[in-house]
């Protein structure tokens, strides 16, 4: 024997205790910081500029292979050797291709100087606005 209930349409709906109230739990309210912007615009001049570090390097080089190749030009003391010599006018040779080097890139840093171009740039900074109250 089965049990069926004598009207279908009320058996697919779930049943509920007439007693219960049906409550909804309180959700708070999410929100979207409110966002506060500020732009502020200036004139700046935009140029191309040369690192310092590798001309002063290059320029140290190419004072050694200059160097190098005066030593080995003029004929070599046995006494005192070629390595000797070398290194006495390396702490010329050297430090005089660091002042080239030195004085190219000024040259290069006025130049650029000249061609820089004027520019109107707009800096906008974003922040949240602050909060007031209590956090929970």
């Amino acid at each position: 024997m089965s049990t069926t209930p004598e009207d279908q349409s009320a058996a697919s709906e779930p049943q509920q205790p007439e007693h219960a109230v049906e409550q909804q739990p309180e959700v708070a309210e999410i929100r979207e910081p409110a966002l506060t912007s500020s732009v502020e615009s200036g004139n700046v001049r935009i140029r191309r500029a040369p690192k310092f570090a590798p001309f002063l390097i290059i320029g140290g080089g190419v004072g050694a292979i200059v160097t190098f190749i005066l030593t080995m030009a003029f004929p070599v003391d046995p006494v005192v050797g070629f390595g000797a010599l070398f290194g006495y006018f390396s702490l010329f040779g050297i430090p005089a291709g660091v002042a080239l080097g030195a004085l190219v890139v000024l040259i290069l840093d006025r130049v650029s100087i000249a061609r820089s171009r004027a520019a109107t740039v707009e800096h906008e900074t974003v922040e949240p606005e602050s909060y007031e109250g209590t956090l929970e």
